[in-house]
């Protein structure tokens, strides 16, 4: 019976384990490895406000926000306060976000809109000040659906209307309903995070 009681004890704690790594893939926690091309001295990085270069007034907070939430989900690196505590800062500059027309139907209708976005981004060393990595230009797209009340101004009928140059200026506001432009937007800010994630891990 005493010999038996040591292999009891070591299936119990193995019993153990496997639920305790069950319970932590159900919580949806993340553990991925840091690839082997990322520094090993960063280990703790911060994200700068992202400069704004459109329109959109909240587009840089918005993008800031989601990345700094993709490194703390993903686990790789510990994000800090502020930039004096980090082995890494990361800076980055929102170059664009526009929404144009990509297909209509026979009647000039628009059936499509494409909303790009462009992104450029560094990841540099604290001490020495040195850049590390850098993305220029990475444009992510979304394909969507348009109103059937808009209309392109380059179809006949827009030509025949009565629109002035005051209603030519607003057709960029009528385009899409707020609700699909919001949507999409965040659809964007939350795949670019994930994007400029991957690329720094894999320094790509």
């Amino acid at each position: 019976m005493r010999k038996k009681f040591p292999e009891m004890l070591r299936r119990v704690r193995v019993i153990g384990c496997l639920l305790t790594l069950l319970l932590v893939a159900g919580c949806g926690y993340s553990f991925a490895s840091r690839s082997d091309a990322f520094p090993k001295d960063i280990r703790t990085v911060y994200v700068e406000p992202f400069i704004n270069q459109t329109r959109d007034v909240s587009i840089d907070k918005e993008l800031t926000a989601a990345l700094r939430s993709e490194f703390y989900r993903r686990g790789q690196l510990r994000i800090v306060d502020r930039a004096d505590q980090a082995d890494g800062i990361i800076a980055g500059v929102v170059r664009s976000l526009d929404s144009h027309v990509a297909s209509v139907n026979r009647n000039d209708e628009v059936l499509q809109y494409e909303t790009a976005m462009i992104v450029d981004a560094t990841l540099r060393r604290r001490e020495p000040n040195e850049i590390i990595w850098r993305t220029q230009g990475t444009r992510l797209t979304d394909i969507h659906g348009g109103s059937r009340a808009a209309v392109v101004t380059t179809s006949s009928e827009f030509k025949s209307g009565t629109l002035n140059a005051d209603d030519i200026r607003r057709m960029t506001d009528i385009q899409l309903t707020e609700t699909e432009n919001r949507a999409v937007r965040d659809q964007l800010v939350e795949r670019f995070a994930r994007e400029l994630h991957q690329r720094m891990i894999e320094m790509f």
